[in-house]
């Protein structure tokens, strides 16, 4: 009797030992949160028509997918005009560069012999002989003359004692002769005086002039462009370049591309519809990048950052996932009315953001989670 009644006290004792020890040992810190991702929204900065869709809501893409393509309008055909104008302005810049051609420098140098020569050959006048052969031309003129003059006289001597001595055309032809004869005097005469006088001051001058025209355009084929219509000719070049590669980074435009790795959120485009520059027209969650948002109470603000803590979720009991604090608020705010807590806590509380180190092919966007300040209790 005594046995059972001792035995019974030593378990009673133990229950209220084991009660006692439950309340007064210390809770496990816990803070909960959601699991997080960065959401990316994606449009294009010249906006369209609508070609294709190649992604759906909920549909994985890896990064460098084509999720949307859009007409090219008019880009095709300025690019076409681009192109021509860079070919024109690289060549108009090589020509330059490279100079003046061989034959074009020949040319210049025989038309500065050309012109010299006949520099020297006004200088210098007329020479002796031909000077000697214009009097002996005058000469020739003057016999000439005097013998039309004496066959003159006879023809009209014999008209004038009797007409019908002679015709009338051969007094004719008389007087024709005495007059060419009379002509080539004059000419004769006229050409040794110019021959006697030399060549012209301003002649001469004229040469001189052309001869200098024609040596300064040798020089400038010899020394080729300038510096500066070649910087202007490359400056041309470039801009020209330049607007190939605006046209080509709006061509770009057209094709929307999944810059990571993720899955669409949300997606409302068909083909056919019109999308302004710079609209965002999908939505796509970034899977390889998870993190929980928690707030943490003014009594456990030994957190550190970068400090390592432990996260666990209800889908997945038996599992603890490693996580990294990589952002904690300087400024308070007032605790959001969806947290809860298993311990007490005040009012205010300080954000802080703790990045998924392992479990990225499991865990999902939205799932409640809750974040260790010590080891979880697995």
């Amino acid at each position: 009797m005594w046995i059972r009644i001792a035995v019974l006290l030593l378990v009673m004792a133990g229950l209220i030992a084991l009660v006692d020890y439950s309340q007064r040992r210390p809770k496990l810190a816990m803070l909960s949160g959601f699991i997080e991702a960065d959401e990316i929204r994606l449009g294009s900065r010249v906006g369209g028509r609508v070609a294709r869709v190649h992604a759906d809501e909920g549909q994985a893409v890896r990064a460098g997918d084509v999720l949307v393509e859009l007409e090219p309008f008019d880009l095709l055909e300025l690019e076409q005009e681009a192109e021509a104008q860079l070919a024109a302005k690289q060549a108009d810049y090589e020509r330059l560069q490279a100079g003046f051609r061989d034959e074009e420098q020949a040319q210049a140098k025989a038309r500065v012999g050309q012109l010299q020569a006949r520099l020297e050959l006004l200088t210098n006048g007329p020479r002796p002989q031909e000077i000697g052969a214009a009097r002996a031309q005058l000469q020739v003129a003057e016999s000439t003359l005097k013998l039309a003059q004496q066959n003159h006289a006879r023809v009209s001597s014999l008209f004038g004692i009797d007409k019908g001595a002679v015709p009338r055309q051969q007094l004719d032809e008389a007087v024709e002769k005495l007059q060419a004869a009379q002509a080539n005097v004059v000419v004769a005469q006229q050409e040794l005086s110019l021959l006697e006088a030399g060549t012209r001051r301003e002649e001469i001058d004229r040469a001189r002039a052309e001869l200098e025209e024609a040596q300064q355009a040798l020089a400038l084929t010899n020394a080729g462009y300038r510096r500066e219509e070649i910087a202007a000719a490359q400056a041309a070049r470039d801009a020209a370049q330049a607007a190939l590669a605006a046209i080509r980074t709006r061509k770009k435009e057209l094709q929307i591309v999944a810059p990571v790795d993720g899955t669409v959120e949300a997606q409302e485009l068909q083909p056919g519809d019109l999308t302004l520059p710079g609209a965002p027209v999908m939505t796509i969650v970034d899977n390889q990048r998870l993190w929980v948002r928690a707030y943490l109470p003014e009594n456990r603000l030994n957190v550190k950052f970068g400090q390592r803590l432990w996260v666990t979720v209800d889908s997945y009991p038996d599992r603890k996932f490693a996580g990294e604090v990589t952002f904690l608020a300087r400024q308070a705010e007032f605790t959001p009315s969806n947290i809860q807590t298993p311990e007490e806590r005040s009012k205010q509380v300080f954000r802080i953001k703790v990045t998924l180190q392992e479990g990225r092919d499991v865990l999902r966007p939205g799932m409640s989670a809750d974040v260790w300040l010590g080891a979880p209790p697995l």
